[in-house]
């Protein structure tokens, strides 16, 4: 006999496949929203539909975006011959934060994970090639390419792979400063500790 009405237990389920949400926070955040006021919980579900019926990836550099191409590719006053390559979108979040980069950036969506079957296919590192080579065909070459790939295995392993596909004259390719924590996420780290890293960042 279930004891738990079946809205319950459903939202229950549903919370525990976020990650980081175990089974025990899944409940305290289901009561939560129980004991919370209707319209209170109603904006959170029209905020959940609203970001997936409205937010796309920017089709230059794969960020995620109400407009195409996102506010950073269309500002004219950033720095398009600097490109910053991250894993994922907080990554992109984490360093607008420290005020430093002022160039654009190119959002792989993951990292190259043999164990996981993560291979080249399954990231943005073609499209990254292609935006390379169109810009240069385009008259304004890239100058400067930072992988801000994560410090650890499979970052340093995605760093390695694109490098050397990297075949302009005059393209520099630079790799993040070591003064973040190894082994870490960007999007973990302080904003000190990413400023510190884009400034030291060393040519690979």
């Amino acid at each position: 006999m279930q004891t738990t009405a079946a809205p319950v237990t459903a939202l229950i389920e549903e919370l525990a496949k976020l990650p980081g949400i175990g089974p025990k926070t899944a409940q305290r955040l289901t009561f939560f929203i129980l004991r919370s006021p209707a319209d209170q919980a109603r904006r959170l579900a029209e905020a959940i539909t609203r970001v997936k019926e409205s937010i796309i990836q920017c089709s230059v550099c794969f960020n995620i975006t109400e407009a195409d191409p996102c506010p950073i590719c269309a500002n004219a006053e950033r720095d398009h011959t600097l490109i910053c390559v991250v894993e994922e979108p907080l990554d992109v979040l984490a360093l607008e934060k420290t005020g430093v980069f002022k160039g654009v950036y190119h959002v792989l969506h993951g990292a190259l994970s043999p164990v996981e079957g993560i291979g080249p296919r399954d990231l943005r590192i073609d499209e990254l090639v292609a935006r390379v080579r169109a810009s240069a065909e385009a008259g304004e070459p890239v100058r400067e390419i930072i992988l801000a790939t994560n410090p650890n295995y499979e970052g340093d392993y995605t760093a390695a792979y694109i490098a050397p596909l990297i075949t302009l004259p005059n393209a520099k390719v630079t790799r993040l400063a070591r003064g973040l924590p190894l082994g870490g996420d960007l999007e973990y780290a302080d904003e000190g500790t990413l400023s510190r890293a884009l400034e030291g960042r060393r040519e690979m």
